[in-house]
């Protein structure tokens, strides 16, 4: 069965990287889109062949589509969800979920009473490294978990990204939901406490551009997180993703930009190895979601996994404004 898919908005720039995937897939089609913004939205129309391409939200949604994609400003997404899920379309949401708690959980009760499905975009969760990871940590090969240090930098976005007014915050939104969302899926433990600085220090912008969070996963495990947009324009790719966990048995780092696994095992008299990769995680989180809607299953990555790492990062700006530990 093709699925017909639909496209709503390209103002996130990963939107670009979602039609890429879905034109070259076999058994989907990217057959509609729409945009408030009408040159974007003929650029895009052109440059990708989308049959029916309409600044009508309405107009987009009457058609019979199977699913569609929400790349807009993170303030608006609770909208564009809202109105989908209406019109009866599964619903693929750009991160954060929401941009603020009530949001994301009005967009999970309204996807639910309308029985669509809403899956969150943490493609981070579809490197092969990170689902090894997992396995590694759930086997419980680590021993007992003491700590992990985590970072995720990149270069500083242009547009609406630094807006707080449209994206809900900086850096320290756009990047500890990836992490957070990974740690829950890898450790099946929830952020219980968190103290979060951070500023402006890098770019003449009105937000945050970096961020220093201290967090307690479950009742012990000792967490760091390093978030900026600090990635110069010269620098070698666009940033990080990192993970290092420190049990009692061994380490295990991992990276995800370039894709790489370190495992250092005590047992194995200092034994070393690494695992690399090369998957588009775009096309396995795309793959997964048309998945879920054929099979008629929830997707892996669900609007409760969305609302679990927003609350976190909204969590941190709260320490950061009245300066203390703030508990989940």
């Amino acid at each position: 069965m093709t699925l017909q898919v639909g496209i709503l908005s390209f103002e996130h720039m990963h939107a670009l990287s979602y039609a890429s995937v879905l034109k070259a897939l076999a058994d989907a089609e990217l057959v509609a889109a729409w945009d408030d913004d009408p040159g974007r939205l003929e650029q895009c129309g052109k440059e990708f062949e989308i049959p029916r391409c309409s600044a009508s939200l309405d107009e987009i949604l009457s058609l019979p589509l199977d699913g569609v994609i929400v790349c807009s400003r993170n303030t608006t997404h609770a909208e564009l969800v809202g109105r989908a899920a209406r019109a009866g379309k599964h619903v693929l949401c750009e991160k954060p979920i929401a941009t603020t708690v009530e949001d994301a959980r009005g967009m999970i009760d309204i996807c639910r009473r309308e029985k669509v499905q809403l899956m969150v975009a943490f493609p981070c969760r579809f490197i092969p490294q990170m689902a090894r990871g997992r396995e590694i940590v759930q086997a419980g090969k680590l021993g007992e978990l003491f700590a992990v240090k985590t970072t995720n930098h990149g270069s500083v976005p242009a547009g609406w990204f630094t807006q707080p007014e449209l994206s809900g915050g900086g850096a320290v939104l756009d990047h500890t939901v990836h992490v957070i969302d990974l740690l829950r899926w890898m450790t099946g433990l929830e952020v219980s406490e968190v103290y979060a600085e951070m500023d402006n220090r890098l770019y003449d912008i009105p937000c945050e551009d970096v961020g220093l969070l201290t967090f307690t996963l479950g009742e012990r495990v000792f967490g760091t997180l390093d978030t900026s947009w600090s990635r110069p324009p010269s620098y070698s790719i666009w940033g990080d993703v990192t993970l290092r966990f420190v049990g009692s048995e061994g380490i295990l780092e991992l990276d995800g930009f370039p894709q790489a696994l370190h495992i250092y095992d005590n047992r194995a008299q200092r034994q070393h190895s690494a695992l690399s990769g090369g998957d588009n995680p775009d096309a396995e989180m795309i793959q997964e979601f048309l998945a879920a809607i054929r099979e008629q299953r929830l997707p892996s990555v669900s609007g409760e996994d969305g609302l679990r790492a927003l609350e976190v990062a909204l969590a941190a700006y709260r320490s950061a404004r009245e300066g203390k530990a703030v508990s989940l």
